[in-house]
Parts: structure tokens; C-alpha cells; sequence
């Protein structure tokens, strides 16, 4: 017997739809191979956290894939916007998918969806508790040459994170053959050693995090040493503290690496704080006034 569409509204090529309506051609090349791009982002207040960093994301990574013009972030705004309304959502994590559409002629703009759902159905039983319990998968990891694109094509992704509920944990490193750690099935990885954060440089082919970007930028404001240089797991295991970052989870501390419990968070909390007033500051705002910081 398979299973019943969520019962909750899409919005898809304009149209709002609701549950079993929500469908998606099987000849779209997206649900077909897997030639699509998402994003995820979180609302606040029913205001959509970094909006617009996310768009340009999206935006930057259909133009180097070649892929049809997606529609105009000021269309998907006002999507989110509807959907967060009219599901009576305000803290909310929504999801934005694009594809290159059904094959065939030259189309100008790519098939896209836009989907809402209550925030607490998405946060890891780490992130509630204030701290996270992390495994390295051992199955080996390589990004390549499409690694720093958020597609949705993710299979290596979803097995890493199946393995981590296999084992009991909220998320799974993702690690190369030789033992280089890259990055979460789902999130940005950092450590700190002597007081300097650490975190895989995006030369390594890992996703530029939305997250990840903020942290950097709110290392170099705050005064706390920050390094993108390569980690192993002989290293991260010797780090005092580490945490995990992602648009839907924020900065999570981790409480239990590979079985080994961690000290007290010191640094993540202060990056905490500075990410609660960024949200503060949105909210006030109405908007997103960190887009162009």
C-alpha cells in the first residue's frame, strides 16, 4: 500500500496546490535523473531567514549548471510568503526545488516548487536537547565536481543519514578515503583546537553553507580565530569542541563524536548569540537586512 501525500499546500510553477494535487511530471528531468537544485531555509516569525543569500545560491549554481533561467527571487519571496500564511506557519522550515523541466525545445525558465512545513517535525532530537550526537560514516565520501551545488541528486547524502539513525545518532560526518572529514550528510562541520575554529576549506568540492558563511563572518567580528584548513578524524577527535551548522538546525553544538562525549560548549554559544540577533534584527526589520553584508 503506498503512502498518502502530506496533506499540506505546494506552490508549483505559480499554482498552489494542496496534497494529492501536488504532483510534478514524471517525464520533469528533475524527477526523472535528478537534474534539480533545492534550498532550505527557515522562518522566523513567518519571515524567511537569509532569503536572499539562498536565492543567490540557487541562482549562481543554475546559471554554471547551464540550467534554465529559476523564477525571480521577488516570485519565489512571495511564494514562501503565501504558503507561510495561508498554513498558518510562522516558525517554519520551507523548501525551494528547481529543475531543468521536461526535455525538449529551449524553455526559458526551469519547472520550480516551493514547500512549508512546521520547523519541530525537521529539528534533530540533538538540537532540541543542545547538543547533537555525531558518528563519521564509514562509507568512503568524494564530493566531486558538483559537491559545492546543492542538487537533488543526494543519494550518498540520504544513506549517510540513514546510517547515523542506524546508529543511534543525529548526524554522520561524511569523510574521504583517506580520512579527510569534508563535511555532515546535512550540515557544515567545525571544530576548535587552542581556541581557533576550525572548518574544511570549499576547495575541498563541500557545499558553501549558508550557515557556514555566517559563522566565518561572525568569527571575524567577534575577535575569535577562525582557519579553513583541512580536518581528519584523528584531529577532530582531539578537538575540545566542535558543532554542526544548517539553515534548519542553526549552530548545534556536539555533545558525543564517535562514542566520545565532549566538554563544554565555549565558542558555539557566542556564535549562538550572534546568529539570535541576526534573526532579531530580521524580524525588526521585516526583511532581510544581512542580504548585503
Amino acid at each position: 500500500m503506498s503512502a498518502r501525500a502530506p496533506d499540506r499546500a505546494v506552490w508549483i510553477d505559480g499554482r498552489i496546490l494542496r496534497g494529492p494535487e501536488a504532483m510534478v511530471s514524471v517525464f520533469d528531468r528533475g524527477a526523472r535523473d535528478g537534474e534539480g537544485l533545492l534550498e532550505t531555509l527557515r522562518a522566523y516569525g513567518g519571515v524567511p531567514f537569509l532569503w536572499s543569500r539562498h536565492l543567490e545560491r540557487l541562482a549562481l549554481s543554475a546559471a554554471e549548471l547551464g540550467f534554465p533561467v529559476p523564477p525571480a527571487p521577488a516570485r519565489l519571496l512571495e511564494a514562501m510568503r503565501s504558503l507561510l500564511e495561508g498554513e498558518g506557519l510562522t516558525d517554519a522550515a520551507i523548501r525551494i526545488t528547481v529543475t531543468r523541466g521536461i526535455p525538449g525545445g529551449r524553455p526559458t525558465r526551469a519547472s520550480g516548487w516551493v514547500e512549508v512545513e512546521p520547523i519541530a517535525s525537521r529539528l534533530w532530537a540533538g538540537t532540541r536537547a543542545g547538543g547533537a550526537r555525531v558518528i563519521v560514516s564509514r562509507r568512503p565520501f568524494a564530493p566531486g565536481p558538483l559537491g559545492r551545488h546543492k542538487s537533488t541528486s543526494r543519494l550518498a547524502y540520504h544513506l549517510a543519514r540513514e546510517e547515523a539513525r542506524a546508529r543511534r545518532a543525529d548526524e554522520a560526518l561524511l569523510a574521504t578515503a583517506d580520512g579527510r572529514v569534508l563535511e555532515g550528510a546535512a550540515s557544515s562541520v567545525f571544530a576548535v583546537r587552542r581556541g581557533v575554529v576550525l572548518t574544511p576549506p570549499l576547495t575541498s568540492g563541500i557545499l558553501p553553507g549558508i550557515t557556514r558563511a555566517f559563522v566565518l563572518e561572525s568569527c571575524a567580528g567577534l575577535g575569535i580565530p577562525v582557519e579553513e584548513r583541512e580536518l581528519d578524524a584523528a584531529a577532530l577527535g582531539e578537538a575540545e569542541e566542535a558543532f554542526l551548522t544548517n539553515s534548519l538546525q542553526e549552530i548545534v553544538p556536539v555533545a558525543v563524536l564517535e562514542g566520545r562525549e565532549l566538554g563544554p560548549p565555549r565558542v558555539a554559544p557566542r556564535l549562538m548569540a550572534a546568529y539570535r540577533e541576526a534573526v532579531s534584527a530580521t524580524l525588526d526589520a521585516r526583511g532581510d537586512p544581512l542580504s548585503h553584508r
